[in-house]
């Protein structure tokens, strides 16, 4: 039998017995039972015969509270062994996560009495429990959920064998709708990031519109119901491609099929905890890591800006991301432009919020118990901003780096995987002797620009085909971004981020290590950093 945690705290830890108390700010003060709460309205009214019944019940904290503190040291007056427990819902609503002195009365009023009664002698001789139930511990203020007196108990997402146990439960009541070929087992095992709730809303869905469940509903289900969530703080990367689809980078690629041929054959203890990856703009970091995607058969999300300008709710965020991560694993995670997004211990002006955040971030990608379930990948452009706790051994370990094309070769080979990708269709012509005219590094990104503007002019043609003559057009109108230092400072610095010397350009594979900080050091202060 599968009931909420409430019932299953009044019924199964404490049974029902003596005094079993709910509160939340919706319903107010309610009971276990109807015996127990016409036994309280009893005892009150005789009481305090002035006061309204309604005020027992209130859903004002400050009411409420005071009543049935009253209420728990009559009773443990009247019998020593009298067992009593206050299970508080959405505590976070009672006592959130704030600087006291943005807290309003009400709230200091709940904190000061919830503190209080941690301490009440009364409270703790008796058998009193007070239980809260939240969301995210981060919700809470840190006075009380950081407090001695305080046991903080966290409650996984059900694993496959509870979503198996509970498909099996909605079998039973022939609430379940499945395409052949699925069962409960196999439908648990896909839903892994799921809670109970989202199964039941999604098994519930499927029943209510005679629409049996497939692999395809499932998924897109699913998807649907985990970015909502993490309200947005999740993407799923969808991807049609594979690492065929990129060009040069041979080292990269190689790594990337090792870990994967790893993840089919479930070697998920060979694995690295995460990967940086770095390289200046334009050489197709991004596409590289969802093309990994495509190949490891295992889902990607990517990790959006999860800070907030409301005080405790980046902790929050965080909080409830990671937990939906580890309920998904196994998992990919990408975080693009990570020296943005992920901050470092040594931010200032937030209250702390940087440091605590960054903390939390570096103790869970840590963690070898998620080596090979949870595989991260760091993006970005400047690699030398992300902070050395990140980067170290044990948690972004491999660190891989790509640059634009050297040779005439790979930019052809370049040319043609992206025409492949964009299906763009060309007449049969030497594409090397394009490339012979261009005298500038030019990037992965610049050449997708040409071919979408070439093809463009051929379809204000009313033409299908690109011919010689309109990239020739594209190539001599064509004028790249130029920011020279910026551009150098990246490629500067992913080489010194690069472990093995076959990442590196052959212009940098001499440069010695002490001329390479040198020369990034002139280039951060001409650029005012």
């Amino acid at each position: 039998m599968f009931v909420k945690i409430q019932d299953y705290i009044s019924e199964v830890l404490f049974g029902n017995r003596d005094i079993i108390v709910y509160y939340d700010k919706s319903g107010g003060v309610t009971f276990c039972t109807s015996k127990m709460q016409s036994d309280y309205l009893k005892t009150m009214t005789s009481r305090y015969p002035s006061v309204p019944p309604e005020d027992f019940l209130s859903r004002d904290p400050v009411k409420a509270f005071d009543y049935l503190e009253r209420y728990f040291v009559y009773n443990i007056r009247q019998n020593d062994d009298c067992r009593i427990v206050l299970i508080i819902d959405y505590a976070e609503t009672i006592i959130p996560a704030d600087e006291i002195s943005n807290l309003d009365e009400i709230d200091r009023y709940s904190l000061v009495c919830l503190n209080r009664w941690s301490h009440e002698p009364q409270f703790t001789t008796g058998d009193v429990s007070i239980i809260m139930l939240t969301e995210n511990l981060t919700d809470i203020n840190p006075r009380l959920s950081s407090a001695p007196s305080t046991v903080k108990i966290s409650v996984p997402f059900p694993d496959t064998a509870v979503r198996t146990q509970f498909l099996e439960f909605l079998n039973q009541q022939d609430q379940l709708l499945l395409e052949r070929g699925l069962n409960p087992e196999r439908v648990g095992i896909l839903t892994s990031g799921l809670n109970l709730l989202n199964l039941n809303q999604l098994v519930s869905e499927s029943y209510q519109e005679d629409r049996p469940i497939t692999l395809e509903y499932l998924r897109n289900r699913k998807r649907s119901i985990i970015e909502n969530e993490a309200a947005g703080l999740l993407e799923f990367i969808d991807t049609g491609h594979d690492l065929s689809y990129v060009a040069g980078h041979e080292f990269v690629k190689h790594r990337f099929q090792k870990a994967a041929r790893a993840l089919k054959l479930g070697q998920t203890d060979v694995l690295p905890m995460g990967y940086l990856i770095s390289g200046p703009v334009g050489t197709g970091k991004t596409f590289m890591v969802s093309a990994f995607a495509g190949e490891i058969g295992v889902p990607m999300v990517k990790l959006r800006n999860f800070r907030s300008k409301w005080q405790g709710a980046t902790e929050s965020n965080l909080e409830k991301v990671l937990n939906i991560l580890k309920a998904m694993s196994p998992v990919a995670v990408m975080v693009d432009e990570a020296d943005a997004i992920l901050g470092d211990r040594d931010s200032v002006g937030d209250s702390g919020t940087s440091n605590r955040v960054f903390a939390q971030i570096a103790n869970f990608m840590g963690n070898t118990e998620y080596r090979g379930k949870i595989i991260w990948f760091l993006i970005t452009c400047r690699p030398d901003l992300i902070p050395i706790d990140l980067k170290r051994q044990g948690r972004a370990e491999e660190h891989l780096a790509l640059f634009y094309p050297e040779t005439l070769e790979a930019r052809v080979e370049l040319f043609r995987t992206l025409q492949r990708k964009l299906e763009i269709k060309i007449k049969d012509f030497p594409v090397a002797d394009l490339f012979k005219s261009i005298k500038f590094d030019i990037s992965g990104a610049d050449i997708e620009a040409i071919l979408v503007r070439a093809k463009m002019n051929a379809t204000m043609d009313n033409r299908a085909m690109i011919t010689r003559a309109d990239m020739e057009e594209t190539i001599h109108d064509f004028i790249p971004p130029s920011y020279p230092y910026e551009i150098e400072l990246q490629n500067l610095v992913a080489v010194l981020e690069c472990t093995s010397r076959e990442m590196v350009p052959a212009k940098y594979q001499k440069l010695e290590r002490s001329k390479l900080a040198a020369e990034i050091r002139e280039l951060k202060q001409l650029l005012g950093e």
